[in-house]
């Protein structure tokens, strides 16, 4: 496994974990990536857009594309199991202390 592809693990296990915690569990890219960006997790906005539209192709949220690079983001609840370590999908890192 490279370094890129547990960055971009972690980053989208973040990503859903931060939607947990938002209201109606649902943040705009921009929210997000601010959000990540001060958890550790620094990349530019363009791969925030990336990582919710392969989410959602996972059915671990909604992504709405409002036009002008707004994306609004929406967890399901696959994508709260997963960030809950109560599901696992592959190219999405595991919580810290689940196998």
């Amino acid at each position: 496994m490279t370094l890129d592809s547990i960055l971009r693990e972690e980053r989208r296990l973040a990503a859903l974990k931060v939607l947990t915690k938002a209201p109606g569990r649902s943040a705009n890219a921009y929210v997000l990536h601010r959000a990540l960006t001060s958890l550790g997790h620094p990349c530019a906005l363009d791969q925030v857009r990336t990582e919710l539209a392969w989410l959602a192709e996972q059915g671990l949220l909604a992504a709405e594309d409002l036009g002008n690079g707004m994306v609004v983001a929406t967890l399901t609840q696959r994508g709260a199991d997963v960030g809950a370590g109560l599901a696992r999908v592959p190219g999405v890192a595991e919580p810290y202390g689940q196998s």
